[in-house]
Order: structure tokens, then C-alpha cells, then sequence
């Protein structure tokens, strides 16, 4: 039975991160359970594992439902992701190994080539990955499980918000010179520096959020207008 938990939850989160169930969209346990071939009990778990996850929520007492995306949880959000990343990265100075990130610190300076590249996509996605491995090697300096868990939660929810995020090439570059401040910070062991740069980081990051969101757009949207504007880039 926890087999079939496990795989009704990775399924239906995945629906929801790519927006394949957009929010607002109901969801019923008699027909999730049709579509993925499994028994009404671990759809059932499955749904309150989303609920604790923040990605699913009740529907007045008549169901539950994805939850709803606007400007202002984005803000929310951000609030929160700046509490904690800017403690991971002025830990990871305070912690780290430096051979991590001065391979990083290399890699970053190299992002402007990289970019530049306009058979674009590959580049685009070598950048994201350079960013994914960033983020685990801040998470493996700072050497704490509560906040790693902490910034799992919140990366869960940026992965469904980038899906409103046009990419801005001009931004991806700005970004990689902040992430390359922040590497030079740790590297340096300046934990002040390092926790100050991620929140310049971060604020420049919402700004560009917030004005890439589709203008009065009503949630929740619809799965064709989702799909249209997703992108599989991380919000950096």
C-alpha cells in the first residue's frame, strides 16, 4: 500500500509542478483514482501528503483542490525563500569546503559564453544546471537537515511558479553575476557579504517575477494559457 501511495503522490505532483492540473482544478478521488489505476486509499494518502505539502487545499468542505497562484503568494513566498537562503548561504561561508565552490566559482565566470550560445536551449539548460548545483552545494555546506528540508518545501513551490515565468536572457545574465558575488562570498568565507548578496539576489529576482507574470491574468488559468507560457528554467 505505501507503494501505491508513493507512486499516486509522485504522479499527482508532478501533474501539478508541470501544470498539467492547474489551480483550482478539483480533484476528485473516485476519478484520479480511474486515471491512475490505483485503489480510492492511496489516492486518498496521496492527496493529504499534497495538502501538507501546501499544493493541494480543501474546497470549503465539498472536495479539495490545487491551490491558487497570484502576485501576492509569490511575495509570500519570496519573503520566506529570503529568510532562508540568505542563512544558507552566510552558513555555507562560515562551513564550507572551498574546493565546491571554487569549481562554481569558475563556472560562473563562464555563463556569458554560455549564454551567448544562441543554439540557446542547450546553453540555457547547462546554465540551469550549473544554478541546481549551486543550490546542492550551498545545501551540503551548511550542514543543517531542518533548513535543507525547509528549502525543499519552498523549491516545491517555485518549480509550480516558474511555469508563469518568461524567460528574460538580459536577467539570466544579471543573475549569474549575483550567484557569482554570492560564490565569491563563500569561497572568501565572508558571511556577511555572502547573505547580503542573496538578498539583493533575491529582490532583483522577485522584481523580475512579478513583472513576468501574465498582466491580470484571472486564476486559476487555463491548462492551454499554462502550458503556453511554462518554461522548465528555474526561477533564478
Amino acid at each position: 500500500m505505501a507503494r501505491a501511495s508513493d507512486t499516486a503522490y509522485e504522479a499527482l505532483r508532478a501533474d501539478i509542478l508541470s501544470w498539467q492540473l492547474g489551480p483550482g482544478s478539483v480533484l476528485a478521488e473516485v476519478e484520479l483514482s480511474a486515471r491512475l489505476g490505483l485503489s480510492r486509499t492511496p489516492v486518498r494518502e496521496a492527496l493529504a501528503r499534497l495538502v501538507a505539502d501546501g499544493l493541494v487545499e480543501p474546497l470549503g468542505g465539498r472536495g479539495l483542490v490545487v491551490t491558487p497562484v497570484s502576485a501576492e503568494n509569490v511575495t509570500e513566498l519570496y519573503e520566506l525563500r529570503q529568510a532562508l537562503e540568505a542563512q544558507a548561504a552566510a552558513l555555507a561561508a562560515e562551513r564550507r569546503e572551498a574546493a565546491p565552490f571554487l569549481a562554481l566559482q569558475n563556472e560562473f565566470r563562464e555563463v556569458p559564453a554560455l549564454l551567448a550560445d544562441d543554439s540557446a536551449d542547450p546553453g540555457h539548460r547547462a546554465y540551469y544546471d550549473l544554478v541546481t548545483r549551486f543550490d546542492e552545494a550551498v545545501d551540503e555546506a551548511v550542514r543543517n537537515p531542518f533548513l535543507v528540508s525547509a528549502l525543499g518545501g519552498v523549491r516545491t513551490h517555485l518549480a509550480r511558479i516558474r511555469r508563469l515565468s518568461r524567460d528574460n536572457p538580459a536577467r539570466l545574465l544579471e543573475a549569474a553575476r549575483e550567484h557569482l558575488l554570492i560564490v565569491d562570498a563563500i569561497v572568501d568565507g565572508d558571511v556577511r557579504l555572502a547573505a547580503d548578496a542573496t538578498r539583493v539576489h533575491l529582490a532583483r529576482s522577485l522584481r523580475s517575477t512579478l513583472g513576468s507574470l501574465p498582466a491580470a491574468t484571472p486564476l486559476p488559468l487555463s491548462l492551454s494559457s499554462a502550458t503556453t507560457s511554462a518554461k522548465e528554467a528555474p526561477l533564478r
